[in-house]
């Protein structure tokens, strides 16, 4: 009855003891992961956050330049103008001057291309009289 009792005592208390190590690994291990996923999440935020706040910059920064180029053009039109005024010889020669400076006028538009009203496939083969025989026909290539 001894090695009964023992045949059943060991594997019951091997399987009590499987029990409570997984349920210790159980506990401990779940918290690792969702640690770990979160501190990935939490970086990959911050490196959206990161990008978005270049973004801002890179088009605050691009709207300053645009902001001095337009004022340094007026500044470039203006000294033309006053120089155009306080250096031309005669009237006319102001007068032609400040009206090429003041002409916004677009350059003219390029035509357009139109294409043709009757379109034709192209051929791949060379055109032929109507009596003379085509490249299939027997007589093609010979001497008469």
């Amino acid at each position: 009855m001894e090695q009964t009792l023992t045949a059943w005592l060991l594997p019951t208390l091997t399987l009590l003891a499987g029990i409570a190590i997984g349920f210790v690994v159980a506990r401990l291990l779940p918290t690792a992961a969702p640690n770990r996923t979160q501190r990935q999440l939490d970086e990959l935020q911050e490196r959206f956050d990161t990008y978005q706040r270049e973004v801002v910059t890179h088009f605050n920064t691009t709207a300053n330049l645009v902001r001095k180029l337009t004022q340094s053009y007026q500044d470039v039109q203006e000294h033309l103008s006053d120089g155009a005024s306080r250096l031309a010889l005669d009237e006319l020669t102001r007068q032609r001057l400040l009206a090429a400076l003041h002409t916004d006028e677009q350059p003219a538009p390029r035509e357009r291309l139109t294409p043709p009203k009757h379109q034709e496939a192209p051929k791949d083969y060379a055109p032929k009289d109507p009596d003379a025989p085509g490249t299939l026909d027997v007589t093609f290539g010979l001497k008469k």
